[in-house]
């Protein structure tokens, strides 16, 4: 994966009805921390890091890049919301398109926040660089993540086998934007 390029970053905050993105704070390092060795946010992911691994690791200002969103509530940190370039990709028809991927706390799970923080975040790449599909890729057993890239306006590309699961992989064309 790699960084989006030739946008202007990072941009003002983005507010919706109760969210804001912005880009990494060094007071996000706690929250990205908890994010990465939760085990429930990690079920469908491989499996969560190592704490100590990860405060060794991760920097002052965890994924500071164009395209890194940090999703508040009330001045916290509750998620993150990411777009990228997905030039590594396994399958061809995800390769070198903007990818979207998501992480938010348990503790916000259920509300809708993913939803609308991640219509947020493809609205400003809509913005930004206007014409351009995303992809999505998630295991089909986690059957919310499937609800909100049908919410988001993704269609299914094709499943594989990857990582010991069946992984769906979709995308989100211009004539697909759900508003």
């Amino acid at each position: 994966m790699e960084i989006l390029q030739h946008v202007t970053w990072p941009p003002e905050p983005i507010k919706t009805e109760r969210l804001v993105l912005r880009e990494p704070e060094a007071r996000d390092r706690p929250a990205f921390i908890e994010l990465l060795t939760s085990a429930q946010v990690h079920t469908y992911l491989g499996g969560p890091r190592l704490r100590a691994e990860l405060e060794r690791e991760t920097p002052a200002v965890p994924q500071r890049w164009p395209g890194s969103f940090v999703v508040e509530l009330d001045g916290a940190m509750i998620g993150h919301v990411l777009l990228r370039r997905a030039t590594g990709h396994r399958r061809p028809a995800a390769a070198g398109k903007a990818d979207l991927g998501y992480l938010f706390l348990p503790r916000a799970w259920g509300f809708g926040y993913a939803a609308e923080a991640c219509a947020a975040a493809l609205a400003w790449f809509d913005g930004v660089l206007p014409g351009e599909p995303v992809v999505l890729t998630t295991q089909s057993a986690n059957v919310r993540s499937m609800r909100l890239a049908a919410k988001l306006g993704f269609t299914e590309v094709e499943r594989f086998e990857a990582w010991e699961a069946e992984q769906w992989l979709g995308i989100r064309t211009p004539d697909r934007i759900v508003p």
